[in-house]
């Protein structure tokens, strides 16, 4: 069987992006879909069209939507590698780039002069979020100038903005109520030796997310992305014992790997880049180092950027404490890839009302995937 598909990049990643009238509307044969078509049971996704690694091995179902103000409907997948299962409780603001520039190419939202709005509603958070699509001269590009940290390639260049992040998926955005703490468990660090109890920052905002402050843990929150993936085994640890402590697991759930996203932050110093580029300390306010899924993430993702930036305005949380920035509307975060600039506004005691970053998208193809019959016929 043929499913008609769209690949997307948006940002840092890849997006197969489907329409929802193309595929099931039943989520276990929805998944039953995905695995079959990325050949998630692989770990190298040989026998299908993921792309082997967590920021390439992503989908969304996108539907016109009969909300009012919203524009399109998407639901999130993050397809597992090796896994033969698929995440289903997360959002992706690089995926949502990609979705703005896929609704505006395929009529789902009328042009309107040189800047066309995109608004959306994740599904599986319920998060809303607007972009604006660069549409100069009322005609959809193929093909743009606008770059951002991870790749030198331009794209169409997309203004991505959350709207009310903060308290999407746990309703709060210090959800423990603590703006740091020290968590219970003591996880083993490389080569199992022991390391202190994590000091860390549980924020709900664009996503849940658990942020170590590095410089208690012996580490920087700059390092290289294959020293990270040395980090990972006690990151997990730590993402584990946060999912229990900030309530998103519920009573016999195993902790799995996308929420809550985790990773380490620290004060600015100087690095190079992934693409080669030498930053200095002055050119950013704090550094992060994230995980997606149980991999380096190459850059960060925008939920864990919204996440980084609105704890750098909340006193106490160890972004604040490390920043060179705290309190301020824009923060520069300094990531493998490059610095990335974060602007909040609309901002009050509860949060921020918006939080923006500048992205951009390109279609790459449309496709026909073929999927075994009776992944389609479940």
């Amino acid at each position: 069987m043929h499913i008609p598909a769209t690949l997307v990049r948006g940002g840092t990643s890849k997006c197969w992006l489907f329409n929802q009238v193309h595929v099931p509307a039943d989520r276990a044969h929805l998944e039953r879909l995905l695995v079959d078509a990325y050949g998630a049971a692989d770990p190298v996704h040989l026998d299908g069209v993921g792309g082997a690694t967590p920021t390439t091995s992503k989908a969304a179902v996108v539907a016109a939507s009969s909300r009012e103000g919203i524009d399109v409907d998407y639901l999130f997948a993050q397809v597992g590698i090796g896994t033969g299962t698929v995440e289903w409780g997360s959002n992706c603001g690089n995926c949502a780039t990609a979705i703005a520039l896929y609704a505006v190419t395929k009529g789902l939202v009328p042009l309107t002069g040189d800047r066309t709005r995109v608004t959306m509603h994740n599904t599986n958070t319920g998060a809303i979020l607007r972009a604006e699509v660069d549409t100069t001269g009322g005609v959809v590009h193929e093909f743009g100038t606008q770059t951002v940290p991870g790749t030198l390639s331009g794209g169409v260049a997309v203004g991505l903005t959350f709207h009310d992040p903060v308290g999407s998926g746990t309703g709060a955005g210090l959800p423990t109520g603590s703006a740091a703490e020290e968590l219970s468990t003591a996880p083993a660090g490389p080569g199992g030796a022991a390391l202190p109890p994590p000091y860390v920052s549980m924020v709900d905002a664009g996503a849940p997310v658990v942020l170590v402050d590095a410089r208690r843990a012996g580490r920087t929150g700059a390092e290289t992305l294959e020293q990270t993936r040395a980090e990972i085994p006690w990151l997990r640890a730590v993402r584990h014992s946060a999912a229990a402590r900030m309530g998103l697991l519920r009573p016999g759930d195993r902790p799995g790997d996308a929420v809550p996203k985790v990773g380490l932050v620290g004060p600015p110093v100087p690095y190079t880049s992934t693409l080669g580029e030498r930053i200095a300390a002055e050119d950013y306010d704090v550094s992060a180092r994230m995980l997606s899924m149980n991999a380096p993430h190459p850059a960060i993702g925008l939920t864990s950027a919204v996440a980084v930036a609105v704890a750098n305005l909340r006193e106490g949380t160890v972004v604040a404490e490390a920043s060179t920035a705290p309190g301020s509307s824009t923060l520069r975060i300094g990531t493998p890839a490059g610095v990335l600039a974060v602007r909040a506004s609309g901002l009050s005691p509860d949060g921020p009302a918006r939080v923006t970053v500048r992205r951009a998208a390109r279609i790459l193809c449309d496709a026909e995937i073929f999927v075994p019959a009776p992944a389609v016929a479940a």
